[in-house]
């Protein structure tokens, strides 16, 4: 799949619920189908979607999706349904139900985007926990040196505040 392609797919995936999940519509349109037809094929195999692959949107995540996407709305056109959204193993899922071979070359994309978004997550989850070590022992240096500074200034002795100064006076 070119990296046009997969930057679409990329574009495509939504954290919803706390899961990267893509919307059935976008699906369709991936696999060359229709909404309903993917929905039905589904419906017909529901006992291999569960809960953790696949879920309807509510109400107001779908108008919040909608206002993200820009969807059409209810009633004019649009859909009749609440959405339906896929997580990893729902999209992997879609391969056993989509049979064709356009269908597994699409899921194979799909999959290889999920993956790729992992492998960047764990990077900047490993990126974070260098920073905050590298935080950590930056404080705990700066800690040493100003605990020195303050030994230092109390071993300095103070001059008498009376003392006679040096040096040009200032001119008036």
């Amino acid at each position: 799949m070119s990296n046009i392609r997969l930057v679409k797919v990329e574009s495509m995936i939504y954290v919803i619920r706390g899961h990267k999940v893509m919307v059935d519509s976008d699906l369709a349109e991936l696999y060359g189908v229709l909404t309903k037809n993917l929905n039905k094929a589904v419906s017909r195999n529901i006992d291999r979607f569960p809960e953790d692959f696949m879920f309807q949107l509510t109400l107001e995540e779908t108008e919040s999706l909608r206002f993200q996407i820009g969807t059409s709305n209810v009633g004019r056109g649009g859909r009749r349904y609440l959405p339906r959204v896929f997580t990893e193993g729902g999209v992997a899922m879609l391969s056993s139900v989509l049979t064709s071979d356009e269908a597994a070359r699409v899921n194979i994309s799909i999959i290889r985007t999920f993956i790729r978004l992992r492998s960047f997550l764990a990077m900047e989850n490993s990126l974070s926990d260098r920073v905050s070590k590298l935080e950590e022992g930056t404080n705990k240096l700066f800690k040493v040196v100003f605990e020195r500074l303050d030994a230092v200034e109390d071993e300095t002795p103070s001059l008498k505040p009376n003392r006679k100064k040096i040096g040009l006076k200032p001119r008036n």
